[in-house]
């Protein structure tokens, strides 16, 4: 479950590759399932379906 602003962290599976990292833009499911709108620190954004390699990290209050 994921709420906009949150974290999505999605571990490399292959070796070499890197782990990615982004906001919740957009929560599609309801109460706060997936599919999300995530926007990478790279800048794109993608449609996710988070899989076991991923992880929310709820967003922290400031």
């Amino acid at each position: 479950m994921a709420n906009v602003g949150d974290r999505l962290h999605v571990h490399g599976h292959v070796v070499g590759q890197r782990d990615h990292q982004g906001e919740i833009i957009e929560v599609r499911g309801r109460g706060g399932s997936p599919p999300y709108v995530v926007r990478f620190d790279d800048g794109h954004e993608s449609l996710m379906y988070p899989g076991p390699d991923a992880i929310v990290e709820p967003a922290t209050a400031d």
